[in-house]
């Protein structure tokens, strides 16, 4: 009878001891669903509170460019002024001397002169 008592007690044992293993099972997959859980939230608040903030920055910078539309405007009519300004002066420096440059250029080119270049030695025979 010990034995089949002891038997009992191991088997009870062992019953006890798979049914701790479920718990502990259950436990372990209910930590994983919860930290799965806190992540998904986590991400979720993450993206609103990037979203949020991303529209913050947008109305600043809309903001800031309707302050300064103007200025812009300003500044690209100064520009183009000067602009207009320097290749009127160009043009005009273009025009009065055009016919001397060409005149020096065609004077160079035409007259020739035959006379030894000043680095060149007389060779003395």
């Amino acid at each position: 009878m010990s034995h089949a008592l002891k038997s009992a007690q191991q088997s009870q044992s062992i019953q006890t001891l798979l049914e701790a293993e479920k718990d502990a099972s259950k436990v372990v997959q209910q930590a994983r669903q919860y930290r799965v859980q806190k992540l998904k939230d986590a991400r979720a608040e993450a993206s609103r509170e990037i979203e949020a903030y991303k529209k913050a920055k947008e109305d600043e910078f809309k903001a800031f460019e309707a302050s300064h539309a103007g200025t812009t405007s300003v500044a690209q009519s100064n520009v183009d002024r000067e602009t207009d300004d320097k290749l009127a002066s160009i043009s005009e420096s273009y025009d009065g001397n055009k016919d001397a440059v060409v005149k020096k250029l065609l004077d160079r080119v035409v007259l020739i002169h035959n006379e030894l270049h000043r680095n060149l030695k007389k060779a003395e025979a």
